[in-house]
């Protein structure tokens, strides 16, 4: 996730890190370099056959309204996404609470709060294949650590494990029934929260959406220059670029904002929320607090 001051006016056409220009460049330079030999076929070969400003107007308006549509809705995975992964900081804090009031401190207490760290790092490295070995076995002992990381669903294996345990703090009377049944409640949280990760993961907007878009979005790009002839003059190339900008960039955007997990700039800082986890779990415990993660050249991973 990008984070950064609002910049000044110049820095606007500078900044790179986080924008989608790099990888629409390409499609920029071609919009440019098409309208350029559309131009100069007008003006010193053949008369070309002009497309109505007005038609390109509508066919414009249509695609933004479509680009639109599909931008809302990649938005709105990515809110989803951050808005689990808020919930579930949430519901790791209200654990520690809950374990402190039943159980009190003392292993039981270290037991699940480090087997609810091991379950998120589990689950980020599920998300978006991070390599989290070192920072599970830190949690939970690299024994209990190897022994998460063979099964098939190893952040579901943590969860498992503290079912067990506080299955066993009741049956040793080391919580109460009130006790255990509310600590249950709060663990499902985490199951139904991984799930809705997996949905979002999984099951990317409609493939038909893209074909559609940028489909469209060249076919846009390709007509214009044949419209641009009779009102943009030497500007041709330039007024092509500046469409091509808007039409393929909001398009990138979308398609980055379509998969929230991936490691991109702009994606969910999963790492940094983790780490978030980890310093309330050592308030928690009473041990050394790690530092925040802080953006690496204005990325927050």
């Amino acid at each position: 996730m990008i984070v950064r001051h609002t910049p000044r006016r110049w820095e606007i056409f500078l900044i790179l890190n986080g924008s989608v220009v790099p990888r629409i460049l390409p499609n920029i330079i071609g919009a440019a370099l098409w309208a350029a030999a559309v131009l100069m076929l007008d003006r010193h070969v053949v008369a070309v056959p002009q497309i109505p400003i007005g038609a390109m107007g509508v066919f414009g308006l249509s695609l933004s309204l479509f680009l639109g549509f599909r931008n809302n809705a990649a938005y709105d995975r990515w809110w989803e996404a951050r808005k689990i992964w808020g919930r579930m900081v949430s519901d790791v804090r209200s654990l520690a609470q809950e374990l402190h009031i039943f159980a009190g401190q003392g292993p039981d207490e270290t037991y699940i709060l480090n087997r609810i760290l091991a379950f998120h790092h589990l689950h980020r490295a599920q998300l978006r294949g991070d390599d989290v070995a070192d920072t599970v076995r830190h949690w939970v002992g690299p024994e209990d650590a190897d022994l998460l990381m063979q099964t098939e669903n190893s952040p579901n294996a943590a969860l498992r494990d503290i079912a067990a345990r506080l299955r066993e703090m009741a049956e040793d009377g080391r919580i109460d029934g009130f006790g255990q049944r509310a600590l249950a409640e709060r663990l499902a949280a985490f199951p139904a929260a991984q799930a809705g990760n997996e949905r979002l993961l999984t099951t990317p907007l409609p493939f038909v959406y893209s074909l559609l878009v940028w489909r469209t979005t060249y076919l846009y790009c390709l007509l214009l220059p044949f419209a641009l002839l009779g009102s943009a003059g030497w500007f041709e190339p330039l007024v092509a670029a500046v469409a091509a900008y808007v039409f393929f960039g909001l398009a990138e955007v979308t398609h980055e904002l379509e998969h929230p997990f991936r490691k991109q700039a702009n994606s969910v800082p999963l790492s940094a929320m983790c780490r978030v986890m980890e310093i309330s779990v050592c308030n928690a415990l009473g041990r050394p607090v790690p530092p925040k993660l802080e953006p690496v050249n204005y990325v927050l991973d």
